[in-house]
């Protein structure tokens, strides 16, 4: 596709943008208000459709339009759609008390197939901070590997005594086969070899042609050597030519090169300075730490004239090293001096240094032209920018300091020791929680691989007063709606409705625990596991808790996004403590995680997750205290199983043919979820039954017996989640709109108690 193509796109997404504002417009300054609630509901579901189109043109449009500007521009618009889609939806729950909405009677009228309204996860949420990404997974994998952790533990299966045999059968039988095939092979070519040595004409023709191929041979190489001769004497007579060339060019080059100076400069000011800024701040937290470490007190901070922080980080020889070391050993260890380097002096030996490390072994193969390079001006700019930033930055960290001592003297215990955790660097802290497994790497999965279908006739049964089933893809668009857009766009979150905590209930194998590392994988989120299970015996005490607590939300806000998962969540908000868990104090969360909760504001992109199986165990009260959105999960309808045996078949390395009954298997697995199926592929698939596809090809009834194993989901245990969400505020608000008694309570003036009206004076 051309650039024309993409700018032409972009354009049509303006012109669908503007047909949808229009609307919007009039109903805001012409029309009355639509009193009809089904009327209204079917007007903003039109409007989502509209939107969702325009978004996911502009979203092509961006990923693939080159110009800078243009670029700048689309992104503008592609953050104010995505947010706009928030709103409708919060707008479609709040009006049909419903988190999922039926939109197959729309997007038939408007000629539009299921994948057009499919919301797309933008490509730039990960492209444009790769090498972000990059960087925290080698430091994640760095200190895995230093605790001696593999990050994907190999499953190994463990064969029976039949099994093993055949394989080595199979081996021995395979092995045998190549060597008599290699002795056959070698005795035909003998047999060649002997018939044509028989075949061989000695007289004087066959004496001829050898002598004429001799003469080929070395007229040949007599041409080649003299035309390399003639090619490097033309080479040195161009050579001569193109020196007055070079000249003219080193001229317009030096040009070039003094130009970059001003903006290479002016553009690491505004990119780099505010992270040069924060980073100097944390070695500077980081020395204050080592320092009360070692000696109990702060140390005094550097006057300006003796040139502040840098006194401690610059690069010193080594007798001034030792000197400073004598002067500071009193009252710190040598922990101070981890940050001073020692360098062999530069009047020695700084021009073969140079060399060496910059030009010797350097990778021009992309510079043809040989200009400037960027990156050299750019390491030398920055040293002169970090001593402007050191500048304000050691003013700001001596009123700091003189904060902290003051802190120190009125604090104690647990307060001092937040104190002591605000100080400490990201680094440091991210290390110690990885270390603690309360940071994880998210499995490879992205959000595509939930597998599921649309829902074809969920406005058809709703008309008949019938609850539809809400399908999986359904489920995907509530994910990308409410944790990936906001996560994956800083814009998004400051300004559409904000969610702070999810909670995912629902049956054993419906793919919650996925969804939570999809959405990670989407928005190159870091992942931090709070669940009850893996909090056992660490951070101990209520100073304890109150560390955990501030380091986990100060590592997810600079680190962000992030996702604060919390596994079996309803533990922590047990109505009654099992008597086996007690000493396990899975409730410890209960009081603090909302109060930190309140902490977060629109700018910090951390999503707490939580999810449950047994819902049902907690309070319900608390639990959806915290959990701003509660999303059930159901089991897959007919439509998506037939999708799933399909996807999962083939992904196991099995074939879809004629004989295998997809219909059917579908139908026969209904009740089961995407955990059972997957566990009955993964059984039938054997490495054994895959070599034997080609003559043997799968059936449905291959399946019956592994899902027979297993339990479904009987009609009781969902009943048991309908009958538990239907308690959740959005269950009731639901189930009193179908009584007809939400218009009573809307009511102004009621009376309360004593007969007395409230609400209006």
């Amino acid at each position: 596709f051309s650039s024309s193509t993409y700018n032409k796109v972009w354009a049509e997404a303006q012109k669908e943008l503007e047909d949808n504002l229009l609307p919007e417009e009039l109903s805001a300054q012409v029309l009355r208000p639509e009193k009809d609630r089904v009327v209204f509901v079917q007007r903003l579901a039109t409007l989502f459709v509209g939107y969702v189109q325009v978004f996911r043109q502009l979203e092509e449009a961006y990923d693939q339009v080159v110009h800078p500007q243009k670029r700048r521009l689309i992104r503008e618009v592609l953050d104010g759609v995505m947010g706009r889609l928030i709103e409708l939806k919060s707008e479609m729950v709040e009006k049909e008390l419903s988190e999922y909405h039926y939109m197959d009677d729309v997007i038939q009228d408007l000629n539009l197939t299921p994948m057009d309204i499919e919301i797309p996860v933008p490509q730039y949420f990960l492209s444009e901070r790769r090498k972000v990404l990059q960087e925290r997974r080698e430091m994640l994998s760095s200190i895995l590997s230093t605790m001696g952790v593999e990050e994907r533990p190999k499953v190994t299966r463990v064969l029976n005594i039949e099994e093993a045999i055949k394989i080595i059968q199979v081996t021995e039988r395979a092995r045998q086969g190549r060597l008599r095939a290699k002795f056959m092979r070698e005795i035909q070519q003998a047999e060649e070899r002997q018939k044509r040595a028989k075949d061989v004409d000695r007289g004087p023709a066959a004496l001829n042609q050898a002598a004429v191929r001799i003469q080929k041979v070395w007229r040949g190489f007599q041409q080649r050597t003299k035309t390399r001769k003639e090619r490097d004497e033309e080479m040195i007579f161009l050579g001569m030519a193109n020196q007055a060339k070079r000249r003219g060019k080193q001229e317009e080059y030096e040009e070039d090169f003094q130009k970059s100076f001003i903006s290479v400069t002016e553009k690491l000011r505004e990119m780099e300075g505010p992270d040069m800024r924060e980073s100097l701040k944390d070695q500077i937290r980081q020395w204050f730490i080592e320092c009360y470490d070692a000696a109990g007190s702060f140390p005094d901070y550097p006057e300006e004239e003796d040139g502040g922080s840098a006194l401690i980080f610059s690069d010193k020889n080594p007798e001034e090293v030792s000197s400073l070391f004598k002067h500071y050993l009193k009252l710190y260890t040598f922990s101070l001096f981890s940050y001073i380097l020692f360098l062999i002096p530069k009047e020695q030996s700084g021009i073969a240094l140079w060399f060496a490390d910059v030009w010797q072994n350097r990778n021009e193969s992309q510079n043809f032209s040989q200009r400037h390079e960027i990156e050299l001006i750019k390491e030398d700019k920055r040293k002169e920018i970090e001593s402007e930033i050191r500048v304000q930055v050691d003013e700001l960290m001596r009123q700091e300091l003189a904060t902290w001592k003051l802190a120190l003297e009125k604090g104690k215990g647990g307060k001092a020791k937040v104190i002591f955790l605000l100080l400490r660097t990201t680094d440091s802290l991210f290390q110690e929680l990885v270390e603690q497994a309360l940071v994880k790497q998210p499995e490879n999965v992205r959000l595509e691989d939930y597998l599921g279908d649309y829902s074809y006739l969920g406005t058809t049964l709703r008309q008949t007063d019938i609850e539809p089933m809400p399908s999986l893809s359904d489920l995907r668009q509530l994910i990308t709606l409410y944790a990936i857009l906001p996560l994956g766009s800083q814009k998004v979150h400051e300004k559409a409705p904000l969610v702070k905590a999810i909670l995912l209930a629902g049956p054993n194998g419906v793919g919650k625990k996925m969804l939570v590392h999809a959405i990670c994988q989407e928005t190159g989120a870091t992942l931090f596991d709070l669940s009850p299970v893996n909090l056992v015996g660490k951070y101990p005490g209520k100073s304890g808790l109150q560390m955990l607590l501030h380091m986990v939300f100060k590592v997810a806000k600079l680190m962000q996004p992030s996702i604060i998962w919390i596994g079996d969540a309803e533990k922590m908000f047990y109505k009654k403590v099992p008597k086996e868990e007690k000493e396990l104090d899975p409730t410890r969360l209960k009081k603090d995680l909302p109060k930190m909760l309140k902490t977060m504001k629109g700018g910090d992109c951390v999503l707490i997750v939580g999810t449950t199986q047994y819902p049902f165990n907690a309070d319900i009260k608390s639990f959806c205290k915290l959990y701003g959105k509660i999303i059930l999960i159901p089991r897959p309808d007919y439509a998506s199983r037939y999708v799933m045996w399909r996807q999962l078949i083939e992904k196991n390395g099995g074939q879809v043919t004629s004989a295998l009954d997809l219909s059917s298997l579908a139908k026969i697995s209904d009740g089961y979820t995407q955990g059972h199926m997957a566990q009955a592929v993964r059984t039938i698939l054997s490495e054994a039954r895959k070599q034997q596809l080609a003559k043997r090809p799968l059936t449905a009834a291959e399946f019956i017996a592994p899902l027979a194993k297993m339990d479904p989901i009987f009609k009781d245990e969902e009943e048991a989640f309908k009958n538990w969400y239907a308690k959740t505020p959005l269950g009731k608000k639901r189930a009193k709109a179908a009584l007809g008694k939400e218009a009573e309570e809307e009511t102004p003036g009621k009376a309360g108690k004593g007969g007395k009206k409230k609400g209006v004076k």
